[in-house]
């Protein structure tokens, strides 16, 4: 084998995921491979990696990130399928949505080492959730790849079974947390806050009590620490409460989960 880490696709997540990677292993033992030529060699020139083909990735790696949409998965496995029963000496990286490790091993006809992963986009800035679970890749490959990743935030090992419903919290999530964020500023703005300073103090709000909740735990607990009885916060709290906010939360992770199982065709 002469590169580490082939990443098949090379969009929004999967070259955030090559950056994480390029800041634990030498650039020159990268390919990276899209059907946008233009920005595969942008990115290849900012990490001082190679671009290469489909097959030169699945001749060449030693592990094969598969960034493709679950859709034109199966297609571009069959235009390896040969390379990779040849070898056998590869382990894949799929972070397709919905698309378990049996699946890709109908897709490709006989048993490969697989890592199945989903990532979300905080994963740009080292502050990702990175979920994994694994089929049939042996200790020193998962070691490996816990190492390769571990630049892009919390890489978490969780059964197969849980992984759908993970990534409906993980993976949506940062869009919930986006549109209270937008919420908050919203609002501010309207009592009368410029808009700069609305979006900087409810962006650095959220994430301090992120903060608190991963290092403290019990998020009522913590709640109750804030609302001083009859106090300007338990006024606050009341108004979310009557409006449906908690219920609201709920549904839109509960939505995700059941589209990803229809996609998945579970549901």
């Amino acid at each position: 084998m002469q590169y580490e880490i082939g990443f098949i696709g090379c969009g929004n997540m999967g070259g955030a995921l090559a950056r994480a990677v390029a800041k634990t292993l030498d650039s020159a033992q990268i390919l990276l491979c899209d059907q946008n030529e233009e920005k595969t060699a942008a990115l290849a020139a900012e990490l001082g990696a190679k671009t290469a083909s489909i097959r030169e990735v699945a001749e060449n790696c030693r592990f094969v990130v598969l960034g493709v949409k679950p859709q034109v998965l199966g297609e571009t496995l069959a235009s390896i399928r040969d390379v990779l029963q040849s070898r056998r000496d590869v382990t894949l990286i799929s972070m397709a949505a919905g698309t378990s490790t049996e699946k890709i091993g109908e897709y490709l006809g006989f048993s490969c080492p697989i890592i199945r992963i989903m990532p979300n986009t905080p994963a740009t800035l080292g502050e990702g959730v990175i979920l994994y679970t694994v089929n049939g890749a042996d200790e020193s490959a998962v070691a490996a790849f816990c190492q390769y990743f571990a630049p892009a935030g919390l890489l978490d090992l969780i059964d197969e079974s849980k992984i759908d419903a993970a990534s409906a919290l993980s993976g949506c999530g940062p869009a919930f947390a986006y549109i209270f964020l937008e919420a908050l500023a919203d609002a501010a703005a309207d009592c009368g806050l410029p808009r700069d300073k609305a979006l900087l103090y409810a962006s650095r709000t959220l994430r301090g009590a992120a903060c608190m909740a991963e290092e403290f735990g019990n998020p009522s607990a913590l709640k109750d620490a804030v609302c001083s009885p009859g106090g300007t916060t338990i006024a606050g709290v009341h108004a979310l409460e009557n409006a449906g906010f908690r219920a609201a939360a709920m549904n839109a992770v509960t939505a995700a989960y059941r589209r990803t199982l229809e996609l998945a065709g579970k549901k």
